[in-house]
């Protein structure tokens, strides 16, 4: 099983993408706060 982790991720758009990346492949997504935005971002909506 791999792990993915985001250290203070700052952009929405990238995080999202790779919150479906996980999503589908199976992978452990660890977001460590801060996060440079807000959770229920739009921007990270429309990504994801």
């Amino acid at each position: 099983m791999l792990h993915v982790a985001l250290y203070e991720p700052e952009i929405p758009p990238n995080t999202g993408n790779i919150i479906r990346l996980c999503a589908n492949t199976g992978y452990h997504l660890h977001l460590i706060e801060p996060l440079g935005f807000d959770i229920d971002d739009k921007k990270l909506r429309r990504a994801g």
